[in-house]
């Protein structure tokens, strides 16, 4: 009887296992985890295709179960694909959730991988999934995340961004929760070393404006402390005629109140101690904390 020895004997064990992740069998799954011989190449890839780690297959296609199953009998939380994606950048990808909230327990990168020009926040953001946004924050996510490649185009490192797709693509609960968590409304245009390098950059409530995005983005970006002579009055005046345009040059004539500067200025500092994510946790009356989080 032909017996499959060294690598092809791998290969065999490692297919089988995808194919049980794939079925999405936990049962089926745990009995050959039990296995030496099947724990020894849970991070090997496999399948049709492109190949890709059972992890990555149980993350992708959210087979909750095989995922808890894979991870607590070893398997390579941050493992890569050939595209250089973790499996939580597919579970954020595919919307899994409850995926999501297991590989962050897990120890995931909530940036992903530094191998790929993306991120699973900025996936969050253009998906319109708010609830994965705020899981990727409580393990600390970059809320104003940047191209990771060095040589992009520095016009695409200065019009893109988390604020940015959430404006252009309407996504307006997931902008909102954004600058919940410390995303700066003047986003490109407060970094030193990126000032340094172009004249005139483009602040996000520019984009809104010529995007023509509805005018409830530039009032959430006014409320969080956007500068609001960061913009041009010659390009304010080209959408003369526009609800937002209106707001903004309402907004030019009339100074914060001083409740507001407050606000911006407990919540600057604690996005400076990323703590951002704690103001439920401040121990000060709770019509405060409401008001700290934009709320009612």
């Amino acid at each position: 009887m032909l017996q499959l020895r060294g690598h092809e004997y791998d290969l065999a064990e490692s297919r089988r296992l995808h194919l049980t992740v794939a079925m999405d069998d936990p049962q089926q799954l745990s009995e050959l985890l039990s296995q030496t011989r099947y724990k020894e190449v849970i991070n090997s890839p496999s399948g049709w295709g492109v190949p890709e780690t059972p992890l990555r297959c149980a993350a992708s296609q959210g087979f909750l179960d095989c995922l808890k199953i894979l991870l607590d009998n070893g398997a390579e939380v941050d493992s890569l694909d050939v595209k250089a994606q973790t499996p939580l950048f597919t579970a954020v990808s595919a919307g899994h959730l409850e995926c999501v909230k297991e590989l962050l327990q897990a120890g995931a990168d909530p940036c992903g991988s530094a191998y790929n020009n993306c991120s699973p926040l900025l996936i969050a953001a253009h998906n319109r999934n708010d609830k994965i946004l705020v899981e990727l924050f409580k393990y600390g996510a970059e809320a104003n995340v940047k191209s990771k490649r060095s040589d992009c185009a520095l016009s695409i490192k200065t019009s893109t961004g988390p604020l940015y797709i959430s404006a252009i693509y309407d996504r307006l609960h997931c902008f909102k929760t954004l600058l919940l968590y410390g995303a700066d409304p003047d986003y490109n245009c407060t970094d030193p070393k990126l000032l340094q390098r172009i004249k005139h950059p483009r602040p996000v409530l520019e984009i809104c404006l010529k995007h023509r995005v509805r005018v409830d983005y530039v009032k959430l970006l006014i409320d969080f402390g956007a500068n609001i002579h960061l913009v041009d009055e010659d390009v304010i005046k080209l959408f003369v005629n526009g609800e937002a345009a209106d707001l903004l040059m309402q907004e030019r004539g009339h100074p914060r109140t001083l409740m507001s500067q407050c606000r911006l200025t407990i919540r600057s500092l604690l996005v400076r101690l990323r703590k951002i994510h704690l103001i439920d946790k401040l121990q000060i009356p709770q019509a405060l904390i409401n008001y700290l989080q934009y709320e009612p």
